[in-house]
């Protein structure tokens, strides 16, 4: 149902999966371990696979903290967008990289989800692709000393709100990782 003419495929849009971003993120392991799970079945379905490596002062291009945590492996040939914004569009070549595998459809993963995970989704909904958001893998970290609710809270708000987006001609919707579609 995307906006994007001739764009009928679908990605799978992993955020941030660095060493320094999920190392202290709510249920990190189990996010990872789905995250890895979708990877395997987009390559074994053909769905292309698109990772997005933040970097900031925080977190320095090349450092330890900046790398794709070890349990999951960026292949020869998958794109890898590097991004200094929490939209995963801006100042990047995630349209380029996208229009060149004909995507118009985005399966969100990664992390955090009141950051950067948020931000993306908006972002390519606004730019008229259909997303969705896969219930069980992405997280945040605890931000609670900063008014902001327990981390699961932040991850079920997002899930509850994502599911109620609707705009012309896009289609947003929430699904658990042994649910969702890739092709």
């Amino acid at each position: 149902m995307t906006t994007l003419e001739n764009r009928h495929r679908t990605a799978l849009l992993v955020i941030d999966p660095q060493v320094g971003v999920v190392g202290g993120a709510h249920d990190r392991d189990g996010v990872v371990s789905r995250v890895a799970g979708l990877v395997d079945r987009a390559r074994t379905e053909g769905t292309p696979v698109v990772w997005v490596q933040h970097s900031s002062d925080e977190l320095p291009l090349g450092t330890e903290p900046w790398q794709i945590v070890p349990e999951l492996t960026v292949r020869d040939g998958e794109p890898v967008v590097h991004k200094r914004y929490g939209d995963s569009f801006e100042g990047t070549d995630l349209e380029d990289v996208l229009a060149g595998a004909d995507v118009g459809r985005l399966v969100v993963a990664g992390a955090q989800t009141d950051g950067c995970v948020r931000a993306t989704l908006h972002g390519g909904f606004t730019r008229g692709y259909d997303v969705t958001l896969v219930s069980d893998a992405h997280t945040t970290e605890d931000l609670t000393a900063w008014g902001a609710p327990a981390p699961a809270d932040v991850v079920a708000h997002t899930n509850l709100y994502w599911g109620f987006q609707d705009a012309p001609g896009r289609a947003a919707a929430v699904e658990a990782a042994a649910d969702v579609r890739l092709t």
